[in-house]
């Protein structure tokens, strides 16, 4: 059953404990090794071994994607243009717009934004085939203008395939796993180099991402799924089945309900034990709720808003709107009892590609901004370099750069 405990009592709940990663990263190195010293041989070698691959080639045929789309199911096939359609419109809210400005006479100031030229979006596809995890990572780079987006995942899950064909995504790749990262982060015979890698996967996965993150951009190193809820009140059936939700991902998963009233934390843990009973993915959120979860009594909800603002969740589901303006750390904050996590996860627009494990201190979510690359532009007259030659030439001598100073002198006289 859940914890129910006090504040002060929240220890590593809130603090985490920092992921080790040595077993992992060991083998990992070695892999992405081998791929840098044997291409496409280490690649097949690797993913016969496992992910049973069992192909001549990573790549996907546009006719296979095709065949895909044609068997979805009507209801499938709706699903995936709605979600696509608001994760789309949320994306183009996002995209940084190139502009200049005369900030003053002669002096002009601006930015150019041009899009990344190769991504790879990684979408697992093991024990969940996660369309929604598709679509979130694509979208965004096509609004981006990314001219070669590239999708790989470990195995052909029909849904996958078919939502490729529906989003006009004829570059699939049969590839999972630190070898799929190392492919794409390095290049081979047949897999391209990739600028920028995103999207979530398993530890050897994450890991990967972490160790060739010089070798190519990557989104977030990614721990374990997370949501807190702050709920002074609230319908304890509504507020289970969230943190069901939350802790149905992965055995490592987090779910929090921070609250005052301690009837309603007793009405939730009674909750969550009866919808478990029932949950076809019970034995993964079990213990997900019993190792990793709790429900925090607090005295107060600026005590709730301290401890979440500290944990920095990756989900933040709050009673209203009203609480907005105390929230400093969050990866997608998720307003009143009607806007539960599962409509961001899949269809509502706002991407599900969120940071975790306390890296919403110093980033949001996946967006069109992580395609693009903002390039600052300067025009200068020769007015408005004079003005400026005073300030440039004292800063430079003293930092000791006595070039930089005569590259403004030489033009005062022409």
């Amino acid at each position: 059953m859940i914890r129910i405990i006090s504040a002060n009592a929240v220890g590593d709940l809130v603090t985490r404990k920092v992921s080790r990663h040595e077993e992992a990263e060991n083998v990992v190195r070695k892999i992405i090794e081998e791929v840098r010293a044997e291409g496409d041989r280490a690649l097949l070698r690797y993913a016969r071994v496992l992910d049973g691959f069992d192909r001549d080639s990573f790549r996907v045929e546009p006719k296979e994607l095709d065949a895909a789309r044609a068997v979805m199911t009507p209801e499938l096939r709706e699903a995936v243009h709605t979600a696509s359609a608001n994760i789309r419109a949320v994306a183009e809210l996002q995209l940084p717009e190139s502009c200049m400005t005369e900030m003053e006479p002669g002096r002009r100031i601006g930015q150019i934004v041009r899009p990344v030229e190769t991504i790879c979006a990684y979408v697992p596809s093991g024990r969940y085939p996660l369309v929604s995890t598709l679509m979130m990572t694509v979208i965004p780079a096509q609004v981006a203008g990314v001219g070669n987006i590239c999708v790989t995942t470990p195995r052909a899950a029909p849904e996958i395939l078919g939502t490729a064909s529906l989003l006009g995504l004829p570059k699939l790749f049969l590839l999972g796993g630190a070898q799929a990262i190392a492919a794409f982060a390095l290049g081979t015979e047949t897999i391209p180099r990739a600028d920028r890698i995103v999207g979530p996967g398993n530890v050897y996965v994450t890991v990967a991402k972490k160790i060739l993150a010089g070798e190519a951009s990557i989104d977030f190193v990614a721990g374990p799924t997370e949501i807190v809820i702050i709920a002074c009140d609230g319908n304890p059936v509504w507020i289970a089945a969230d943190m069901l939700a939350q802790a149905e991902h992965d055995t490592q998963a987090c779910a929090l309900l921070l609250t005052t009233s301690a009837s309603l934390a007793s009405a939730v843990a009674e909750e969550i034990e009866k919808q478990l009973s029932s949950l076809s993915t019970a034995s993964v959120a079990r213990e997900a709720i019993e190792r990793n979860s709790a429900i925090i009594l607090v005295d107060s909800v600026e005590q709730a808003l301290e401890l979440s603002n500290r944990y920095a969740p990756e989900h933040l589901s709050i009673d209203d709107s009203s609480l907005l303006e105390k929230i400093d750390h969050a990866g997608s904050v998720f307003v009143g009892p009607n806007s539960p996590e599962a409509a961001g996860d899949y269809a509502s627009g706002p991407n599900h590609v969120l940071p975790t494990a306390g890296a919403a201190r110093w980033r949001g979510g996946l967006s069109a901004a992580d395609f693009v690359k903002v390039i600052s532009v300067q025009e200068l007259s020769s007015e408005a370099l004079q003005n400026l030659a005073p300030a440039v030439t004292t800063l430079a001598r003293a930092e000791g750069l006595e070039a930089h100073a005569r590259s403004v002198e030489v033009r005062r006289h022409g």
